[in-house]
């Protein structure tokens, strides 16, 4: 992984990104130990406390847990707490989109709700 350092993205959420893809690529398996914040600062030559700050984004999200004196490894239901995070985040950005582009054409909040339920009955889709 190439870190970005001119986005606006930070290196620890970045850090953080990547663990989670290694994760659902299946590279780190549940209960699995995870780089130290070390191993990452030296892989991304980044500073450790950058490293670090990513992987307590991870413990904070119970994706990883530590284990005083051994490390960070992967937690057991790491894989769905991940797919679960990045659903809700790619329907949010997608809603977001959609409530900005209404709101130039004048779509008001009714119509995109019918819309949305059009849809819905033609593909399938979402469930109710």
């Amino acid at each position: 992984m190439i870190l970005n350092t001119e986005g606006t993205k930070p290196i620890y959420v970045q850090i953080s990104d990547w663990i989670e893809t290694e994760i659902l690529s299946g590279n780190i398996g549940k209960d699995e130990k995870v780089y130290s914040q070390y191993q990452l600062a030296e892989m991304f030559n980044i500073n450790p406390a950058t490293a670090a700050k990513g992987l307590n984004i991870l413990a904070d999200e119970t994706i990883v847990y530590k284990k005083r004196g051994l490390g960070v490894f992967v937690a057991k239901d790491a894989l769905e707490i991940i797919l679960n995070k990045r659903k809700t985040q790619t329907l949010q950005r997608l809603i977001d989109e959609l409530v900005i582009e209404s709101g130039r054409l004048g779509v008001s909040e009714a119509e995109i709700i019918e819309m949305i339920k059009i849809a819905g009955n033609k593909s399938g889709g979402a469930k109710k």
